[in-house]
């Protein structure tokens, strides 16, 4: 077993590489036309420095063969964003600290409705003193084929909250981005729309209003404005939640689940609320609700006719990088350690990435499975292949945690949450060991 201690030690190298203090200050990208597959030339792309908001400092354009080049001192040393624009719609792709290649996704616009459909509506309930928070957020899939970007500049995306209802920060996300803050068109009557790019795969609308708790009591007159939606109500066990019609799903992460579907279109559901519950923690955001796939690709559709100002929340990873890849860096080591002692018997599978969807709004449907390693591997395993299935398990867990710190500076994830993605990883890693 000595001749495995050093590729494993190796492979802890590697999954810090892209964590160490010397960065190069070059990118080198290439823009691809998703819908014809082709490199595309001539596009705009701009380099975004996220701190202190949306700042572009760089600009340029792709040559023949799509392709471009930065070179910029905060390249690797923050998150970035690199945008391209095509059509007057703003694709973008994160440039995460370590990473000097990229490939950003453009598509071929669409105005057709269809492109588009709405599978699950949530409605987040969360009591705060005299007022209740309200957090909805629509899951949306594009599965146009060829692959197109849904996108309207006079607004391709419509919601309305209740009366009386204070409307606090809408948010869109991408296939996988982190969510995008946006402004609002209004339309009267407590509706608004939205000026977005629809991307294909998953993508989401979140937004979060105030309603008067007074008494610890409200009904919640929620419109329906997609009805082929599944309806899904998430709140604190001590919370009591009716509806006609409303089934109770059970509990999912701490939080009881209610379901309808068959809602008519531009009807009105009463929702009756009671009770009083914990007040969200200081990282919960109140005012953008907790949204779906998780963070992984930022994207924003605006065209300049929009009407809609979009900024992204800021991720300050930077920050708290050097303690928490520091407080990591002494567990990987460890077991590298307890890894390089021990005959290795299993291989590692694929290491599964956490929740579509916060820990306030989980699927009744769909549970989540906690991530996993799989036992694979033979008694008389080939030392080298042992260590490639752990170096691959090792990336996907690198991926998870930049993406986990990524979600909690963006504060699209609660501390109850956070804690509990990193006791996975790290229960990930003791599985590793064990074998």
């Amino acid at each position: 077993m000595k001749p495995a201690r050093i590729p494993l030690l190796a492979l802890v190298a590697c999954l810090l590489a892209p964590f160490s203090p010397v960065y190069g200050a070059t990118v080198h990208g290439t823009v691809k036309n998703g819908t014809t597959g082709k490199p595309a030339a001539d596009v705009e792309v701009i380099l975004i420095q996220l701190q202190g908001g949306m700042q572009p400092v760089l600009n340029s354009k792709t040559d023949a063969q799509g392709q471009f080049t930065f070179d910029y001192p905060s390249i690797g040393t923050q998150p970035m964003l690199v945008r391209a624009v095509y059509r007057g719609i703003n694709f973008h792709q994160p440039l995460p600290p370590g990473q000097n290649q990229l490939q950003v996704e453009i598509f071929e616009p669409s105005k057709d409705p269809k492109t588009i459909s709405v599978g699950t509506h949530f409605v987040i309930f969360q009591p705060n003193g005299s007022t209740l928070e309200v957090g909805e957020e629509y899951a949306i899939k594009n599965d146009s084929q060829p692959a197109q970007a849904y996108f309207r500049p006079d607004g391709n995306f419509e919601f309305a909250i209740p009366e009386g209802a204070s409307l606090k920060q809408i948010a869109a996300q991408g296939p996988s981005g982190m969510p995008v803050v946006q402004a609002p068109i209004d339309r009267g009557k407590n509706k608004y729309s939205l000026a977005y790019a629809f991307r294909p795969g998953d993508n989401g609308v979140r937004f979060s209003y105030e309603l008067p708790y007074s008494g610890s009591a409200a009904t919640v007159k929620l419109p329906t404005v997609y009805p082929g939606a599944h309806l899904v109500l998430v709140a604190p066990p001590s919370i009591v939640v009716t509806a006609d019609g409303l089934q109770s799903s059970g509990q999912e992460q701490g939080m009881n689940l209610y379901s309808r579907d068959s809602l008519r279109e531009n009807s009105i559901l009463a929702v009756s609320v009671s009770g009083t519950a914990p007040p969200p923690s200081a990282n919960d955001s109140a005012d953008a609700p907790d949204a779906g796939p998780q963070n992984r690709e930022a994207q924003q559709g605006s065209g300049p006719s929009s009407g809609a100002t979009i900024q992204v929340v800021p991720g300050r990873l930077d920050v708290l990088k050097w303690p928490i890849v520091g407080g990591f860096l002494c567990v990987f080591v460890l077991l590298a350690i307890l890894l390089a002692r021990r005959p290795v018997a299993a291989v590692a599978g694929n290491l599964s990435e956490g929740v579509a969807l916060p820990a306030s709004k989980p699927s009744p449907s769909k549970k989540t499975a906690p991530n996993s390693l799989t036992a694979t591997a033979a008694p008389g395993s080939n030392l080298a292949e042992v260590d490639a299935a752990v170096g691959t398990s090792l990336d996907a867990l690198k991926d998870t945690l930049f993406r986990l710190e990524l979600r909690r500076q963006a504060g699209t994830i609660s501390d109850a949450e956070y804690n509990q993605e990193r006791a996975r990883a790290e229960k990930v890693l003791r599985d590793l060991v064990r074998g």
